[in-house]
């Protein structure tokens, strides 16, 4: 069965390391209340899922969509009364990552800080490790 897309993500290679945590990820307040939004209401879903896929220009690119359930090889974070998990594909690319909810005059989205990139796209849509 697919599953529904929740949001556009953006990811920036950030030369910090970021505050050292047992999360594999690690959200914002802003992101935590972001989350909170999305599944209000939803009570099907008890988290979002992020994954990763081969896209744009630079090779791979995240994905934000609702979970019904944990999978078996998931990685779970629940921080702040939210849950988000991690595909097993893309749980090396977010170790020591921090995921946070940007709004601008133009946009409003989830960002990745991820130290362990390489490279980015102009757009900021797609990476390398």
């Amino acid at each position: 069965m697919a599953t529904k897309t929740v949001a556009t993500a953006t990811v920036r290679a950030v030369k910090r390391k970021l505050i050292p945590s047992r999360a594999a990820l690690i959200l914002t307040p802003a992101a935590v209340n972001r989350v909170k939004e999305l599944l209000k209401g939803k009570t099907e879903y008890v988290g979002l899922k992020i994954g990763v896929r081969q896209r744009g220009c630079n090779g791979l690119s995240y994905t934000l969509d609702y979970a019904k359930t944990k999978d078996a090889m998931d990685e779970e974070v629940a921080q702040d009364g939210v849950r988000v998990f991690i595909d097993k594909k893309a749980q090396l690319t977010l170790l020591g990552t921090e995921m946070d909810f940007v709004t601008d005059k133009l946009s409003s989205e989830f960002v990745f800080n991820n130290p362990n990139i390489k490279g980015t796209c102009g757009c900021g849509e797609s990476f390398s490790i």
